[in-house]
């Protein structure tokens, strides 16, 4: 196994970090939190 090299793991961890980062300003807008409570309604 190859080890990886530091910069191609400081892009991945930036990436993972906007990925989170988008996903809990998801989570700051209402209207979001209500159509994913639906959605998750309509599951039962």
């Amino acid at each position: 196994m190859t080890p990886v090299k530091l910069s191609t793991k400081l892009i991945l961890y930036a990436g993972a970090l906007c990925l989170l980062f988008g996903v809990f300003s998801l989570y700051t807008r209402p209207e979001f939190l209500v159509s994913l409570a639906d959605q998750l309604w309509s599951c039962f």
